[in-house]
């Protein structure tokens, strides 16, 4: 399929992804995964359930190949790459507008309100990020990467989790801090939440490259410009029209990271507010960095910044 892994197209914790083409001219993306643990029945039960997904906005698996200890994951070739690559290049030959930006992130939210609540078995991701949202032909957004995804029954409402899963970024605090809630679908709508704050205003919510300290958190940031009501959040070339979108993501975005999970809307509300009005939107709480019951310099203490090529992100210590 792959003429001998000729094409790679990128590679990460799992392993590499190559580009590959069927007999009958289709074109896929075949991720090759690291080696698998025990005897494999988990990965076949969890291919099982994957392959019965069905959504315009979930990525399709065409099938798997399995040789040894050997696991290879076959999906459909997305011609436009991921999403990241829109959000933080200014170099882009196609850069997405404003209006096409807010198109992807209602699709998103429709292929997690999907995983969560549109299948047999409830999924949860726990690894929402622009890196993982493949964009076909058409820009359509298709979400991809269930490598670190749970399944779970429909009706339960809190999961148990031995260890944090996900990004540094846009994992929910409640993986890390018990005593603000359990783990549940809401951990994905705090990913959610961050993965659309960036959506909005094409930058990462931690950056050091900017002129301002109080700007090195956006998302506390966005909430303060607004409450002073200040619309255009310094960005250029952005019209009335755009700014109201742009608003619009950046309130929906500022309920979905809410410190806990139970102050967090489901997926099923982000759809009803990316899609309404607005202008109608009351504004959250505050988001917090950390849980109010906790000593802020006690949460710095396990808390490691680092900056790496300008871009800054955060580990835990002793953890």
């Amino acid at each position: 399929m792959t003429s001998k892994f000729k094409k790679k197209l990128g590679e990460g914790g799992y392993g590499a992804v190559f580009k590959g083409k069927l007999r009958s001219g289709r074109f896929v993306a075949i991720k090759l995964l690291g080696k698998a643990k025990g005897n494999g029945q988990d990965f076949t039960s969890e291919v099982a359930t994957i392959g019965r997904i069905h959504h315009v906005n979930v990525v399709q698996l065409v099938g798997y190949c399995v040789e040894g200890l050997n696991r290879a994951l076959v999906y459909d070739f997305m011609p436009n790459g991921s999403l990241d690559k829109y959000i933080y290049s200014k170099e882009e030959s196609m850069p997405l507008s404003c209006v096409k930006m807010y198109e992807i992130s209602l699709g998103v939210a429709r292929g997690i309100e999907y995983l969560h609540q549109g299948c047999d078995m409830q999924i949860l991701h726990f690894d929402i990020k622009p890196h993982n949202i493949l964009l076909d032909e058409n820009f359509n957004p298709k979400i991809s990467d269930f490598g670190l995804a749970k399944l779970y029954p429909i009706d339960n409402s809190i999961v148990s989790l031995t260890a944090a899963r996900g990004t540094m970024g846009y994992i929910a605090p409640e993986l890390f801090y018990k005593n603000i809630g359990g783990v549940s679908y809401k951990a994905d709508v705090y990913s959610f939440g961050m993965l659309l704050m960036e959506m909005a205003s094409r930058r990462k919510n931690w950056s050091t490259m900017v002129e301002h300290s109080n700007q090195i958190y956006f998302p506390l940031w966005a909430y303060d410009q607004y409450n002073k009501g200040n619309d255009d959040l310094e960005m250029r070339d952005v019209n009335e029209e755009e700014k109201k979108v742009i608003k619009k993501m950046v309130i929906t975005a500022l309920w979905c990271i809410q410190m806990k999970p139970i102050d967090r809307p489901s997926m099923n509300k982000v759809i009803e507010m990316l899609g309404g009005d607005g202008e109608s939107l009351k504004m959250p709480l505050r988001p917090f960095l950390y849980p109010q019951e906790m000593h802020v310099g006690a949460v710095q203490e396990n808390l490691i910044p680092i900056s790496s090529n300008g871009e800054l992100t955060w580990t835990l210590s002793g953890r």
